[in-house]
């Protein structure tokens, strides 16, 4: 049997250390001890708060709450599953629709890829990633990061031993999703203006051929022999599904209607028959079969459900809810919602991790 131990909450950058740790009461008379199981951990970035909520899945409760940055919104693992990383970004938030000309100027310097450790619970250093980085993915040998750069219609090629940016290519306008191939071969990358894709040879480092999708595409996510791919088109109220060998859309599903429905993330379960897909202010998220590409049905979770991720065994998912400042947990056998959890302010992305 498994058994819980004490940790302390360690406030700043700092991280988890082994020991007892003391949590004010409600009534702020007593003192309790947080124990810690041995089930994965949720790692949520907090858009507006700038910070890592770290959640024991077992308790689900909020273990630690790390300061990352400005904006820190995408955020994915290493293939090892030891360092996570975080895109960080000094651009105001802004919403659909807003004079950019009305907001205050970027800070450049807020720009980057967080490193944080997993096994130390702490961000051990902040890297380049170009200009606004939102999103990105990491190559299947670890050692670069594909990162897209939604204010500068480019995406950035980063070095992850050296830190550095190696290569700024030209892709279309506001580029948001990113994603590597199974085979490592191509990278994908959206353009939510001009609703295409960029193929990227990773080896050639150039954009090799672009492809429309749709209205305002944000997520990609490849089926494991990579086929097929499923992308997300927000306005349309659609996932579109695309010949990743062919680059051409195969069909479009329909989740809802466009406007109310706006499909979000894409996220294929571990053994790739079901395609889970978050729907922004449609406050569901949708289960797709693809075997037929057919909608089996859809969970209502909180306000504008954005990053959603699975538990390692299968059984769970859990979706980042911006204006709620929760994350939903959503049995998925029975597609209903079993709990709620308070993150930090704006959480956005979801990353779940073995112990």
């Amino acid at each position: 049997m498994n058994r819980p131990f004490c940790i302390f909450l360690i406030a700043g950058v700092g991280g988890i250390l082994a020991g007892c740790s003391k949590e004010k009461s409600t009534d702020g008379s007593a003192a309790v001890a947080i124990q810690e199981s041995s089930a994965p951990r949720i790692y949520v970035t907090n858009e507006v708060s700038g910070d890592l909520s770290v959640i024991d899945s077992g308790t689900h409760r909020v273990i630690a709450t790390v300061p990352l940055g400005k904006r820190p919104r995408g955020i994915h693992a290493s293939p090892d599953g030891k360092t996570l990383y975080v895109a960080l970004s000094g651009s105001p938030i802004a919403g659909p629709g807003v004079d950019d000309s009305t907001l205050p100027p970027p800070d450049k310097s807020a720009d980057g890829i967080g490193v944080f450790d997993v096994s130390q619970n702490k961000l051990i250093r902040i890297i380049p990633g170009g200009s606004d980085p939102e999103n990105f993915d990491v190559s299947k040998d670890g050692k670069q990061l594909f990162i897209a750069n939604e204010d500068t219609s480019t995406m950035s090629i980063v070095d992850v031993d050296s830190g550095k940016v190696i290569k700024t290519i030209k892709v279309g306008g506001e580029p948001e999703g990113v994603r590597v191939s199974p085979d490592g071969k191509k990278v994908f990358i959206t353009s939510e203006e001009d609703g295409t894709i960029a193929l990227l040879d990773p080896t050639a480092g150039r954009i090799v051929s672009t492809f429309k999708v749709g209205h305002r595409p944000r997520s990609i996510a490849f089926m494991p022999d990579g086929s097929r791919a499923y992308v997300n088109a927000e306005n349309d109220g659609t996932v579109v599904v695309i010949d990743a060998k062919r680059f051409k859309i195969v069909k479009a599903i329909s989740v809802g209607k466009p406007g109310v429905i706006k499909p979000m993330a894409v996220l294929l379960s571990a053994d790739a028959t079901k395609l889970y897909v978050s729907t922004g202010r449609g406050q569901q998220v949708f289960t797709i079969n693809t075997a037929n590409d057919t909608v089996a049905g859809s969970v209502t979770v909180g306000k504008r459900p954005w990053g959603i991720a699975v538990s390692p065994d299968g059984k769970t998912l859990y979706s980042a809810n911006g204006p709620s400042n929760d994350i939903s947990i959503v049995d998925l056998a029975a597609n209903t919602v079993t709990g709620t959890i308070h993150a930090g302010s704006g959480p956005w992305g979801v990353v779940v991790l073995s112990r």
